[in-house]
């Protein structure tokens, strides 16, 4: 049995606001909080036992998910009293890892959306003798992400952070957020202070000679770190393009929550997620966005990848194009919200406040 430790700590600055009563991992994607997703995938590989490293908002994670008997896990939470970075994360939870100083423990960042195969991660670690495996992505363009160069072997030759120059560019291959570390690795990262793995452990294990491997896993992946990132991953989800064993209904252009309230003549397309107890409007129309729980989308509305926070309210015939409504604001009739404008929650936007000319 491999166990596993997520990396949920983090204030979601970037997704804000959708995360200034919600820490990022609970925000709904596809229908659930979207640490589901991720609890989901790593027990459809066989993990059966994860400690969460928890920190901003902690107390919101256990009374959802509580022991994991749900999802046929054992859970385990541990709080950080001061932001410890991700390995000073790690290093805090391991009190709580059941496994032996040479036994595999799988890691995850809390924001990625990955079709990694995880067990093909194990296997390559044991299989590689490996202290540190890594996965890696491929990506256009790397320069907002750390490089990870490997040999012919796929063994780590460096960490790269975030090259600014094309001379820096040595390679398309990048962190993507997951790991497998032996145990002793884990209990060897001082204890008790920030700590980056990025920036200190893993530039440290190369230099004094620990076998690090990279796994190439070019499936779906995607840092959910904005919100039209997370707009799309849910999306994804919904239509099927990125796997998940948690999303709750059928795959397809759309998903209705149960205790929603749909018109007839409302059209939902493009992986659009239409959260539990919401409403929507004769006339609508939503495209690849996400209506939180108690919304509501006033008739003739149109809404294209934007996100709708938890009871707030989109007015008659409002657009919205790329846009994220905080929970509980209003934007009223006739207004027109486009490239990724940001309503904070509370807020009252009064009927035709903003609009676009017809030549923008």
């Amino acid at each position: 049995m491999t166990e596993a430790i997520l990396l949920v700590g983090g204030k979601g600055t970037r997704l804000r606001p959708l995360t200034v009563h919600t820490p990022k991992p609970m925000v709904p994607a596809a229908g659930v909080p979207f640490l589901t997703h991720q609890l989901a995938r790593a027990r459809a590989a066989g993990v059966e036992h994860i400690v969460l490293a928890t920190s901003y908002l902690a107390e919101v994670f256990e009374p959802y998910f509580g022991d994991g008997a749900e999802w046929g896990l054992h859970l385990e939470y541990v709080t950080e009293e001061e932001p410890l970075g991700t390995g000073g994360a790690i290093r805090n939870v391991a009190h709580r890892l059941h496994s032996g100083p040479d036994d595999p423990v799988l890691i995850f960042n809390g924001d990625i959306l990955t079709g990694l195969d995880i067990e093909a991660l194990v296997r390559t670690h044991r299989e590689t003798s490996a202290d540190v495996s890594l996965h890696l992505t491929r990506v256009e363009d790397p320069r907002a992400y750390g490089l990870v160069p490997t040999d012919g072997t796929g063994r780590v030759t460096a960490f790269l952070e975030k090259p600014q120059t094309p001379e820096e560019i040595v390679t398309d291959q990048i962190n993507a957020g997951a790991y497998v570390f032996n145990r002793s690795v884990i209990d060897a990262i001082p204890q008790g202070r920030p700590v980056s793995v990025e920036r200190e452990t893993f530039p440290g294990l190369l230099e004094s000679g620990a076998h690090l491997q990279g796994m190439v896993d070019s499936t779906y992946w995607l840092d959910l770190g904005t919100p039209q990132a997370f707009v799309r991953g849910s999306a994804d989800l919904v239509l099927g393009h990125a796997p998940s064993p948690a999303v709750p209904g059928r795959r397809g252009e759309h998903l209705v929550l149960d205790g929603a309230d749909v018109a007839a003549d409302a059209k939902l397309s493009g992986g659009t997620v239409v959260g539990a107890g919401a409403r929507v409007g004769a006339g609508a129309r939503i495209v690849g966005s996400t209506v939180l729980a108690d919304a509501v989308v006033e008739p003739g509305a149109q809404i294209h990848d934007s996100l709708i926070g938890a009871g707030a309210r989109i007015g008659a015939r409002t657009v919205l194009h790329g846009a994220v409504i905080g929970d509980g604001a209003t934007v009223g009739a006739d207004n027109e919200l486009r490239d990724g404008i940001r309503v904070w929650c509370g807020a009252d936007l009064p009927a035709g406040a903003v609009r676009f000319s017809s030549d923008q």
